[in-house]
C-alpha cells in the first residue's frame, strides 16, 4: 500500500511560521512521525510539499496510478482551490484532509473548505496529531475497502 502525503503552501515554513498558531514542529519532523507510523503499519508513504497549486494537482494525478490513498493538508488552497478539489474528485482515491489548526476557530474565510465535501474525512485542530489521526484513519478506510467492508 502506498499513500501520498501532500502538504500545501507555506507548510515548508513550519516551526518558524506563526508558532502560536501552528506550533514549533517542523515539516520534516511531521514527515518522520508519519514514516514511523507507515513502517509500523507496513505501508509506504510519499511526502511531498509545494507552494504551487499546479504541482499539487500533478501529484494528485500521479497518485491515481501510484497510490491507494491521499492524505492532504491543502493549506490556504483549502478555501478556494477548485483545481485541487476537482483533481481529488477525478482520481477517486480515498482521501483525508488535515489541518494543524482548528480552521473553524479562526478567521471567517478559513471556515470554508472546498475540499471537505469530496473527501472521506477531515481532521483539524490537533496540531501534529491531526496528521497522525488522519493517516491512521486513511489506512483503516483503505484496508476496510479492500476487504469489501463499509465503515
Amino acid at each position: 500500500m502506498v499513500i501520498y502525503v501532500l502538504h500545501g503552501p507555506n507548510l515548508n515554513l513550519l516551526g518558524k511560521r506563526e508558532p502560536n498558531v501552528y506550533g514549533i514542529i517542523t515539516l520534516d519532523e511531521i514527515n518522520e512521525v508519519l514514516k514511523d507510523i507507515a513502517d509500523r503499519e507496513g505501508i509506504e508513504i510519499r511526502c511531498l510539499q509545494s507552494n504551487w497549486e499546479g504541482q499539487i494537482v500533478d501529484w494528485i494525478h500521479e497518485a491515481q496510478n501510484q497510490a491507494q490513498g491521499i492524505l492532504i493538508n491543502p493549506g490556504a488552497f483549502t478555501h478556494y482551490s477548485i483545481a485541487i478539489r476537482d483533481a481529488l474528485a477525478s482520481v477517486a482515491l480515498p482521501t483525508v484532509e488535515v489541518h494543524l489548526s482548528n480552521i473553524y476557530n479562526r478567521e471567517e474565510f478559513r471556515k470554508a473548505s472546498v475540499i471537505a465535501p469530496i473527501v472521506q474525512g477531515q481532521i483539524s485542530g490537533f496540531g501534529q496529531l491531526s496528521y497522525e489521526l488522519g493517516l491512521m484513519g486513511l489506512i483503516k478506510i483503505i484496508r476496510h475497502t479492500r476487504k469489501g467492508k463499509i465503515l
